[in-house]
């Protein structure tokens, strides 16, 4: 996809957008279910947020399915499905190579970003993101400030376009299992916004607390207290806010509060043979203690000559399947890149994940009900902004990777 630029205008990956008259920060709340800000708001944790959904724009949008991390924030900032910008999980099969790895280096975007087109066009561009395994992608080709809270401790002009974060931001380097990832990735936005007044600015979190933590309890409200707040300072010094998630949470037990998990690969092995089946859980990041590698959405590739309908057919009849699909089939309805996922996709219902083996899945760090995300159960997320939005068609479909669309042409 090209990009192309008119004095106030740029277009990326089909879409228009204006260059911003102020400045206009975009933050993805991972794993913010709107349950969160409502049991929030009624429970009088979010100031700033009930003036907003009164003053401002409070719309529901869909996520990208598979509702996972690395293919939504990847559709945030190119405007665009992962059938366009070819982030379609945190994790697949590369068929070229015959292994299985992390999409985390650029090398699989197929698309250029928003961010680096607005740095291309003179804009000033910052990106705070809570892990570092999206950093590269979202700074790709971007001139600006770019670094995560994870690794806020070894920042370098060079490689992040900035020095010193941690004593910018005035906290400590925070665990990456923690809340104060996210906080510090707030804080840092705050500081950025106070010190540079960046035009353009991208704030992408962590769910560690949604995964550990249902709407309405303690630990989620505080989560969102902490959220409100600086939000509300950045509204303070004259921004445009939009505020979207890349997928939603729900719990996925069964009624003894255990895990509920369809163990794909046992599955397949025991009807087809062992490993005659290839199952990928595109959920899978370094990061597991919190959800064990275990979601709503998994991608299998068939022994050659395998019966692709059959196969469909028959994990469909499967106690907690939602949906199962072919390649094309899974590809036109999900805006997928169908060289990228298998011969198969297979999405479970509300309460179920899918796992490949019984014996890969260590569960003993879960504290608390497992808690993921995944599949189309967790398809709806917010996308709030701090404006009135004139001449908006309402009636629309919204996506979150509508936010930039809604912030630069509508909430100017």
């Amino acid at each position: 996809m090209e990009v192309a630029e008119t004095k106030a205008e740029l277009r990326v990956n089909g879409r228009a957008y204006k260059l911003p008259a102020r400045p206009t920060v975009v933050v993805c709340v991972d794993g913010c279910e709107p349950d969160y800000l409502a049991q929030a708001v009624a429970a009088g944790q979010m100031p700033w947020l009930k003036r907003t959904l009164a003053l401002g724009s409070g719309l529901t949008a869909d996520c990208v399915v598979p509702s996972f991390t690395n293919p939504n924030n990847l559709s945030i900032v190119t405007g665009a499905p992962p059938s366009v910008h070819g982030i379609c999980g945190n994790y697949l099969f590369d068929t070229a190579s015959g292994t299985e790895v992390m999409m985390n280096d650029p090398k699989w975007l197929r698309a250029p970003t928003l961010l680096a087109a607005l740095a291309d066009a003179g804009q000033s561009v910052a990106v705070v993101t809570a892990k570092d395994k999206l950093r590269k992608l979202l700074g790709h080709q971007m001139k600006g400030i770019c670094f995560s809270s994870e690794k806020a401790d070894q920042v370098t002009l060079e490689e992040n376009g900035i020095e010193d974060v941690l004593g910018l931001v005035g906290r400590p380097l925070p665990s990456v299992y923690s809340a104060d990832l996210s906080e510090f990735v707030f804080a840092a936005g705050v500081r950025l916004m106070q010190k540079y007044r960046p035009d353009v600015m991208y704030l992408s979190t962590t769910d560690y607390v949604q995964h550990k933590h249902a709407p309405g309890t303690e630990g989620a409200n505080s989560f969102c207290r902490m959220m409100d707040g600086y939000l509300d300072q950045l509204e303070a010094l004259g921004c445009v806010i939009v505020l979207t998630a890349d997928h939603g949470m729900n719990a996925k037990v069964a009624m003894d509060g255990t895990p509920d998990v369809i163990y794909l690969q046992d599955w397949f092995d025991n009807w087809l043979g062992t490993a005659r089946a290839r199952v990928i859980l595109p959920i899978t990041d370094p990061y597991v203690v919190h959800h064990g590698a275990l979601g709503s959405f998994a991608t299998v590739y068939l022994p050659e000559g395998a019966d692709v309908n059959g196969a469909r057919d028959r994990l469909a009849r499967l106690k907690g399947m939602e949906l199962v699909l072919t390649r094309e089939q899974a590809a036109q309805r999900f805006e997928l890149p169908a060289d990228r996922i298998g011969d198969l996709v297979a999405v479970s219902e509300r309460f179920t994940v899918i796992g490949t083996s019984a014996s890969r899945h260590d569960l003993s760090a879960l504290e608390v009900p497992l808690r993921s995300h995944g599949g189309m159960s967790e398809q709806r997320v917010p996308l709030i902004v701090n404006r009135k939005l004139p001449g908006l068609d309402m009636s629309r479909r919204f996506r979150n990777f509508d936010a930039f669309e809604l912030a630069l042409n509508y909430a100017q």
